[in-house]
């Protein structure tokens, strides 16, 4: 009796600890965040130290220390959390959209169609206020989301076709994006900084903007992920545990559209976040979407903020943080493609 009470305890206990194990991932990665993001107000072109830092957080008062902190560091590293945790989880959303591994949020075109309406908001609007950029750069990323949407087949459209349908239109807008930006040259002054990815010159205004889109396309997101779990299985298998293709289909994109459309908005394309960082976390949570877009959602703003305080501290100058992705993304994501093919080996 015993033997056989013991053997039908031990499947049921696989799952109980394996959600343990994620939970607790998921603790240390919160930890980590935290870390980087103290980190990220303690360094700058002026270092505080942390015994500072934290007075300076839970003592507000009018120091030089406490002034650069709050006016400066605390806004950075918000939007930087806000920003990564947005491309993060719109990179996961597109891989489990598309199938495809390489997929990113600049697939679909979204970055793309933020870019053009900014340009076109500079050299045809002449706009200069950073506030009114942030809202015709999402505009233009909601407009790239819907052209696709329509191009791709609508509720049919597959993950080819979606691939496909965003390959097209993020090359049209970015020949007319680079076109406006050579022929006008204050439209490229405007652009260069922008198109580059920064976090330097995004505010607490910019922060709070753009945060309700932020917040709904992640909870927009979590909502998805047992949809997205079940077309992971193909079409028809889908369609057999309930999922309605149609409708989680266009909801990603709106998700994607919201994390992508609004993150770029505020600080410009940035590349490799949302590519690579889901490959991490897939490393370590499996395909579950349920576990992968919170894991992106603490992890991916932590890479994004490490990013960040590289580039104010490897040169004399400060580079911006889109720069330092790309350089930090690329050797990334080899390390993480020859690891997934020994790993198949």
């Amino acid at each position: 009796m015993t033997t056989g009470a013991s053997t039908q305890a031990t499947p049921d206990r696989g799952p109980r600890v394996a959600a343990s194990s994620r939970v607790a991932g998921l603790l240390v990665a919160l930890v980590v965040l935290v870390a980087v993001a103290l980190l990220s107000i303690a360094v700058g072109s002026r270092s505080i130290p942390l015994g500072t830092v934290l007075d300076a957080l839970f003592h507000r008062d009018g120091s030089d220390s406490s002034y650069v902190v709050w006016s400066i560091r605390v806004p950075r590293t918000l939007i930087g959390i806000a920003v990564g945790a947005s491309l993060g989880v719109a990179g996961a959303l597109m891989q489990a959209l598309t199938r495809n591994p390489l997929a990113d949020p600049g697939l679909l075109g979204i970055n793309a169609g933020a870019a053009t309406a900014a340009a076109l908001s500079v050299g045809v609007l002449g706009v200069t206020d950073l506030r009114a950029f942030v809202w015709f750069a999402f505009l233009g990323a909601a407009v790239a989301g819907f052209v696709l949407y329509v191009i791709a087949g609508r509720g049919g459209a597959s993950p080819v076709r979606l691939a496909l349908a965003g390959t097209a239109v993020s090359a049209a807008l970015t020949g007319l994006t680079q076109a406006m930006t050579l022929l006008d040259t204050q439209t490229l002054d405007q652009m260069r900084f922008w198109t580059v990815g920064s976090l330097e010159r995004a505010d607490g205004g910019t922060l709070v903007r753009v945060l309700p889109f932020l917040v709904a396309g992640l909870v927009l997101a979590l909502f998805l992920a047992r949809p997205l779990n079940a077309l992971a299985l193909g079409d028809d298998a889908g369609k057999s545990l309930g999922a309605h293709l149609g409708w989680t289909r266009a909801l990603t994109l709106v998700a994607v559209t919201l994390l992508a459309g609004a993150a770029t908005a505020a600080v410009g394309p940035l590349v490799f976040v949302g590519l690579a960082v889901p490959h991490m976390v897939r490393a370590i949570t499996g395909p579950d979407q349920r576990w992968v877009v919170p894991y992106c959602a603490l992890l991916a703003p932590a890479l994004l903020l490490l990013a960040d305080v590289l580039g104010r501290v490897i040169a004399r100058e400060e580079i911006d943080v889109g720069v330092v992705t790309a350089l930090l993304g690329a050797p990334l994501f080899i390390a993480l493609v020859r690891h997934t093919k020994a790993g198949r080996a």
